[in-house]
């Protein structure tokens, strides 16, 4: 808007140094741009769709009494924030380098974040476009929004999904007593990405589904070596073995009737205590030293 009074002889409108109304004539090509108002005291324009380019210096030129004035208004064009460029989902294996990056534009230049949601709520990662991850652990795996924050409008939100493989672990696997007759249940856990593959084993003899009154049934983290009628040759030593692309584990399981002497825990925890004895008779030789 430019306001005027009746000692205004001519008048225009400029952007830079280019015509873009002299009086009621229209100089500019730009269909966006009208005359909004010519009276004794006001002489405005209008622009429709403003974008980006649109910014700048706007100069109202006035001829008074053979006197030119000009007043001049800058036009600042804002920009929600937006993302125009987000890296894909990726599956990486554990231990290596990740790079994540998101692209935003607007006016003023965004804030980009990136945050890792987690299952213990929003972490803050990083105040970056580009967000480096070196090592990647599989706890660090699922899913990192970017937000992109100018105050403009409500920011721009987008997620990546990181899945991290990693070769698997038995979680869980204890020795189970069951009586001659009964049912009898061995179970096994492991994590893994990929989803681990199980198979059991008698000794040597790798268990099938289905023979000798067995029943292996393997689901997501977890396989089950059912006995439905168990028996004096059932009981043992079972071995359960977890595998995928990346590698493979096992662990010793017994199946023991009742009164037998057994541990009640797993191949680890027979490790464990196995090296608890060795420090404590190696501590008490040093004593007597």
């Amino acid at each position: 808007r430019c306001t005027v009074d009746d000692r205004v002889t001519r008048v225009a409108w400029l952007n830079r140094s280019t015509i873009l109304y002299a009086g009621n004539d229209k100089w500019s090509i730009d269909n966006r741009v009208v005359i909004l108002s010519n009276t004794k005291t006001q002489y405005s324009i209008k622009i429709h769709n403003v974008d980006v380019y649109d910014e700048g210096p706007y100069t109202c030129s006035v001829q008074t009494d053979n006197h030119p004035k000009t007043s001049r208004v800058h036009l600042i064009v804002q920009v929600p924030p937006q993302i125009v460029n987000i890296s894909s989902d990726i599956t990486v294996n554990e231990g290596s380098s990740v790079t994540l990056m998101c692209l935003a534009f607007g006016r003023p230049e965004p804030t980009v974040t990136w945050r890792h949601l987690s299952g213990k709520g929003q972490g803050f990662v990083s105040e970056d476009e580009y967000l480096e991850i070196t090592g990647i652990t599989r706890e660090q795996s699922g899913e990192y929004e970017c937000s992109a924050v100018n105050d403009v409008a409500v920011p721009d939100v987008r997620k990546v999904k990181v899945t991290v493989n990693y070769p698997p672990y038995i979680s869980n696997a204890k020795n189970t007593g069951a009586s001659v007759g009964q049912k009898g249940i061995l179970q096994c856990e492991a994590s893994a990405v990929p989803v681990a593959e199980f198979q059991w084993f008698k000794e040597d003899t790798r268990l099938a589904n289905g023979l000798e009154g067995v029943r292996i049934e393997s689901k997501g983290r977890l396989s089950t070596l059912t006995f439905f009628n168990v028996s004096e040759k059932d009981y043992g030593n079972y071995t359960c073995v977890a595998t995928n692309k990346l590698g493979n584990t096992n662990a010793s399981i017994i199946l023991y009737g009742p009164g037998a002497v057994h541990d009640g825990g797993n191949a680890a925890s027979r490790v464990a205590a196995g090296l608890c004895l060795w420090a404590a008779l190696l501590a008490r030789l040093l004593l007597d030293f």
